[in-house]
């Protein structure tokens, strides 16, 4: 199965950085593009990011042999019905979401007639809409690709074909594996940002200028994080309900046996717990993962 044509419905981070990617990577892929926004379509058009951003969302997909969806995951069983009275029937449809389980029961409901491969990048910044896209922020990243049972197995390697061709390290998985893989990596840290952040900014004691003025390292990473779109990131935590609080559930029982650990004087459990921590930040930098330097190696796109 050859994708001569992709379709990108969302033209903010994910779908502009697709979109350059492929133009860079990809140069006989044709690219269209649409976003609800007209605005972000008009920038879309400024900057290139698709070879044609249309008009309508009927005008993107109706060639494509791979349709994108790249929406927040609360979003994606009203794309998908946008687009399915608009493409050929054994048309491949995937997104880009964080979370797999529901995505995937949304996508096949709306689209009976189409070839649904759903797959998740693992890479992104704090910033968002048609200006935050790049080419290389898929390069030496993880993709990961969650058919459900059964697919084409021609579909699946169209798909991860694709992927690899931006520059990007493909892993299949089921989808509940992948959600809490995913609630582990990068949910609950997220979940942990936008909570220490609140926390130090309504501190009565503290005000919200000392906060900023003598944030040290760690909290600078935490705001990062927690600069992320919204929207986004609201829809993955009810998206991926069951996973997350499962994984919170853990987290706040090792979070109380800290406490305890503190409160007792117990440095032999803080020690050890920071020795495994430490080990586990190597591996990640080892594994090419991330960059050892104070900057973590990132660009400021």
């Amino acid at each position: 199965m050859t994708i001569s044509r992709v379709a990108i419905i969302g033209l903010g981070l994910i779908g502009g950085s697709i979109g350059l990617a492929v133009r860079e990577n990809l140069p006989d892929v044709a690219t269209t593009g649409w976003d609800a926004d007209a605005d972000v379509r008009a920038r879309a058009t400024e900057r290139g990011l698709v070879g044609t951003v249309c008009d309508t969302v009927a005008d993107a997909v109706a060639e494509a042999d791979l349709v994108i969806l790249c929406v927040p995951v609360g979003a994606m069983g009203y794309a998908a019905q946008a687009i399915a009275p608009h493409i050929r029937p054994g048309t491949i449809v995937s997104d880009v979401g964080s979370s797999k389980r529901s995505v995937g029961d949304a996508l096949r409901a709306a689209l009976p007639e189409a070839v649904v491969i759903p797959a998740h990048p693992v890479a992104g910044t704090e910033k968002s809409g048609p200006d935050a896209g790049f080419p290389e922020l898929f390069r030496h990243r993880w993709c990961i690709v969650t058919p459900p049972a059964g697919a084409p197995q021609d579909a699946v390697d169209a798909v991860s074909d694709f992927w690899e061709g931006l520059g990007a390290k493909v892993e299949i998985m089921e989808p509940d594996h992948h959600d809490l893989v995913l609630a582990v990596t990068s949910h609950i840290p997220h979940l942990i940002a936008y909570t220490i952040v609140g926390t130090a900014s309504d501190l009565e004691d503290v005000t919200r200028g000392e906060v900023i003025k003598y944030s040290a390292g760690g909290f600078r990473d935490f705001t990062r994080i927690a600069a992320s779109n919204p929207t986004m990131w609201r829809d993955v935590f009810l998206s991926n309900r069951d996973a997350v609080l499962e994984v919170l559930g853990r987290f706040t029982e090792d979070l109380s046996l800290l406490q305890r650990a503190i409160r007792n004087g117990d440095g032999d459990t803080l020690f050890d717990l920071f020795e495994r921590t430490r080990a586990i930040r190597r591996s990640i930098i080892e594994e090419g993962q991330d960059d050892a330097r104070p900057d973590f190696g990132r660009k400021d796109h």
